[in-house]
């Protein structure tokens, strides 16, 4: 069989690499992606063999839509040539319109029901779709798509991508092994669903006032964010772009605040201290913090008394807590496989 994947974003690479390693055994494999700064870094350090195809479309609904048309037009050539049997992907919005339109069945995974846009562009155009229990059908059904179409796992994606192995060949920004390591991620703002947040500012400048003795590194996003935040905090904390292999970054972070996205679920589930600033409000964020695996604020005082808490502790609770929970999870991408031989 011929499967076509699209992947669009630092966590559906991640995620793909075990479906990428077991579909391959037995079928022919075309990875596509498109043009976007921490893709092209995560392919290259783990050695990722894939295309890309066109550009991401920036923070602009128009230039989106200039650049969601112009790779169509791009993958139409390609896809048409390699002619797959299935199409897999995270809501790819242009992998929905070709599969629909050449005919090619799709299954895709997801657990964002909150980026409203892309599941109106995707879900009533796919055969299947692949969700974590923890969120209702009803949030995806809602869109356009049959609930009997929708297929649930017992596990959230941070499960799958912080079981991958460390690439230990890349360096990380934590300078003094004498320091404790808080890694501060920025929020989303280019996503169709962001909501421009200045949540994380105050938090920052508290941050890095309070604990300038320590390894304070701030992982930004996009050119402009990461200048806007380093003329407020100077050279109080290192700026860097994400460059690095996010599993063994965690491994070696103390205090994680997140945005309550991927990372934050990853450093969660990897037992870490997490923050959640909740910038971005989903479901899974929610799982986490009544798991008692994220502490989810935004009064950067409090913020700071957790982490100067958590300094002084011994305790792993922690890590025990989310070992117990990820074991109980199962593999989403066995469900995959049934899914594709049915």
């Amino acid at each position: 069989m011929k499967i076509w994947i699209d992947i669009l974003t630092p966590k559906q690479l991640l995620f793909s690499e075990p479906i990428i390693e077991k579909l391959g055994k037995k079928h022919d494999l075309l990875c596509t992606s498109r043009k976007y700064v921490e893709i092209s870094k995560l392919a290259k350090i783990c050695d990722f063999d894939i295309i890309f195809v066109g550009k991401h479309g920036g923070a602009n609904k128009k230039t989106k839509l200039e650049a969601s048309i112009d790779r169509m037009r791009k993958l139409f050539r390609k896809i048409e040539s390699f002619s797959p049997d299935l199409t897999i992907s995270f809501c790819s919005p242009e992998a929905a319109r070709i599969s629909f339109g050449l005919g090619i069945k799709h299954v895709a995974f997801c657990d964002s029901p909150h980026a409203n846009a892309v599941m109106r562009l995707t879900l009533p155009l796919i055969q299947k779709l692949l969700i974590p229990n923890i969120i209702p059908k009803k949030e995806f059904s809602r869109y356009g798509i049959n609930k009997k179409n929708i297929v649930s796992y017992k596990a959230i994606d941070a499960a799958v991508t912080i079981k991958r192995k460390i690439n230990q060949n890349t360096s990380l920004p934590f300078k003094n092994n004498e320091r404790k390591n808080i890694l501060i991620r920025l929020e989303e703002e280019e996503a169709s669903y962001a909501s421009r947040s200045s949540k994380i500012i105050p938090i920052i400048r508290q941050v890095v006032n309070e604990y300038s003795e320590e390894n304070i590194v701030i992982l930004g996003r996009y050119n402009q964010q990461i200048k806007n935040i380093q003329k407020i905090i100077g050279k109080k904390a290192k700026m860097v772009k994400m460059s690095f292999d996010g599993k063994h970054l965690l491994n070696n972070t103390d205090v994680f605040i997140g945005s309550g996205g991927t990372m934050t679920a990853e450093s969660a589930l990897m037992g870490i201290s997490t923050i959640s600033y909740n910038a971005t409000p989903n479901i899974i964020e929610n799982f986490l913090v009544k798991k008692y695996l994220v502490k989810r604020e935004t009064n950067p005082k409090r913020i700071s008394n957790y982490i100067k808490k958590n300094f002084q502790s011994t305790n792993n609770v922690n890590q025990r807590r989310a070992k117990k929970i990820v074991d109980k999870m199962e593999d989403p991408i066995q469900k995959l496989i049934k899914v594709i031989k049915e």
